[in-house]
C-alpha cells in the first residue's frame, strides 16, 4: 500500500497528457462532434481517478481499528519487575517493547516507582497504529519525502506522497536549549559520528538538519522529557530506519550541502516547559483521540529562527544572514515560543574546554616544578 498511491499519481499525469493531446489535436479539427466526444473521455478518465484516490484515502484512513488505553501505575517494586519482564527487549517481548516506549516516550530502564506508564489493550507490530499524526496527509501529497517533528508531543513523522510511512518517538531539546519551530531540511547524515562540542558524545545514525545550529536526529538515551541539546533524540531502531530513509542535500561545487535541497524537516510545535513531569501523551485514551493538524502547504512554512546564541562562536562568520540570527530571540519571545523567564544556554566547546583545563593543569604543574628546582638551587 505504501508505493499505491505514486502510481496514482503517474495515472493522473497520463490522464493530464491525454487532455493536453486532445486540446491540440482539436486546434486542427474541425469536427465538433469529435472534440466533445474527446473531452467527455478525459472527463470521464478524471472522474474515475477521483474515485480512485477516494477509495484510496478511505482506505489508509482506516487503516488501523480503534485502539482503547489505560495507565498503569508503577507502585512498588513488584510491578517494575514485571513490566521490565515482560516488556523487555528481547526477541519475544519485541514488539510488547516496541509499543511500551513509543507510547511512552522513554526506554525502559528510566521507568521508575512512582512512574505512570500508558499501555493499550491491543499490541500492533505495525507502530502506525499508535500515530497521533493523520495516516494520510493531503498537504504532502505532491512531496517525495518530509519528516514532522512535534515538541509537544515528543515524537515524529515520516510520510510519502502523503502517506505516513513511520510514526516515532522522540525527545527533543530542553528549555535552555530548545528544538525550535519551523522548517528546516535535511543536510548530511553520519552513520556512527562523535560530538564536535564533546568527544564523548557518540552519536549512532546521525542526521543533520541545521548546519549551524547542529541540530539533528540521533540515537541517545530516551528518559521520556525533552532533554537534548537542542538534537532529536530517537530509539535505535527508530534512527536506523530514518538514516537509510531520508535524502542528504545536494552539494555545491566546494562540496558543501546546498541549504533546503535534502528531505525537508518541519517542527510543529512547543513543548510545555511548565509542566515538569510526563506530558499530554500520558493522557490519551486510545489512538483516535488525537490527530495533529498538518500546514496546508509545507513548504511555504516559514524557515526556523535560531539565536544567535545556539551558534558556536566559530562558526557564526559562515551564517549568510547573521542579523537575522541576532533578532531570533526577541522574536520568539514576543510570539511567545520561549517563555518569558526561560533562560537560553551558550553553546558550550566541552572539547575545548577539557583542553583549556589541561593545558591550565599543565602550566601549573610547570610552574610547581620550577619552584621546587628553584629551592633545591
Amino acid at each position: 500500500m505504501t508505493h499505491f498511491f505514486p502510481r496514482i499519481q503517474s495515472s493522473l499525469i497520463t490522464i493530464c497528457a491525454f487532455a493536453l493531446s486532445v486540446i491540440i489535436s482539436a486546434c486542427s479539427d474541425s469536427s465538433n462532434d469529435k472534440l466533445a466526444g474527446d473531452q467527455q473521455l478525459v472527463e470521464d478518465s478524471l472522474r474515475a481517478f477521483k474515485v480512485k484516490r477516494q477509495k484510496f484515502i478511505d482506505s489508509v484512513e482506516n487503516l488501523f481499528p480503534r485502539i482503547t488505553y489505560h495507565k498503569l501505575q508503577i507502585s512498588n517494586a513488584h510491578i517494575l519487575d514485571s513490566i521490565r519482564t515482560n516488556f523487555g527487549k528481547t526477541r519475544k517481548t519485541w514488539t510488547k517493547y516496541r509499543v511500551l516506549t513509543l507510547l511512552n516516550r522513554k526506554d525502559i530502564q528510566f521507568v521508575r516507582i512512582g512512574d505512570n506508564l500508558v499501555l493499550p489493550d491491543t499490541f500492533v507490530s505495525d507502530l502506525r497504529a499508535y500515530s497521533i499524526f493523520p495516516v494520510w496527509y493531503e498537504g504532502g501529497e505532491r512531496v517525495d519525502k518530509i519528516v514532522f517533528i512535534s515538541n509537544k508531543w515528543q515524537c515524529y513523522a515520516c510520510y510519502k506522497y502523503g502517506l505516513l510511512v513511520r510514526f516515532a518517538a522522540a525527545n527533543t531539546g530542553e528549555e535552555g536549549k530548545p528544538t525550535l519551530p519551523g522548517r528546516y531540511a535535511v543536510n548530511w547524515k553520519q552513520r556512527k559520528r562523535i560530538s564536535s562540542l564533546d568527544s564523548t558524545w557518540i552519536l549512532p545514525f546521525t542526521v543533520n538538519f541545521h548546519q549551524y545550529a547542529g541540530n539533528a536526529f540521533h540515537q541517545f538515551e530516551m528518559p521520556g522529557r525533552p532533554v537534548s541539546h537542542s538534537c532529536v533524540r530517537q530509539f535505535l531502531s527508530d534512527a536506523e530506519w530514518l538514516y537509510h530513509w531520508v535524502r542528504p542535500a545536494r552539494l555545491d561545487s566546494n562540496k558543501r550541502p546546498i541549504m533546503f535541497t535534502g528531505t525537508p524537516v518541519i517542527i510543529t510545535d512547543v513543548f510545555d516547559f511548565s509542566k515538569k513531569r510526563g506530558g499530554p501523551w500520558l493522557e490519551l485514551s486510545s489512538n483516535k483521540d488525537m490527530s495533529i493538524k498538518l500546514p496546508n502547504n509545507p513548504m511555504e512554512t516559514e524557515e526556523a529562527l535560531i539565536p544567535i546564541s545556539q551558534i558556536p562562536k566559530d562558526v557564526r562568520g559562515a551564517l549568510t544572514d547573521i542579523n537575522r540570527y541576532k533578532s531570533a530571540e526577541k522574536i520568539l519571545r514576543e510570539r511567545g515560543v520561549l517563555r518569558e523567564n526561560a533562560r537560553l544556554k551558550v553553546s558550550v566547546d566541552f572539547n575545548k574546554l577539557r583542553r583549556d583545563k589541561k593545558r591550565k593543569k599543565q602550566l601549573e604543574e610547570a610552574r610547581l616544578h620550577e619552584m621546587q628546582l628553584n629551592k633545591t638551587d
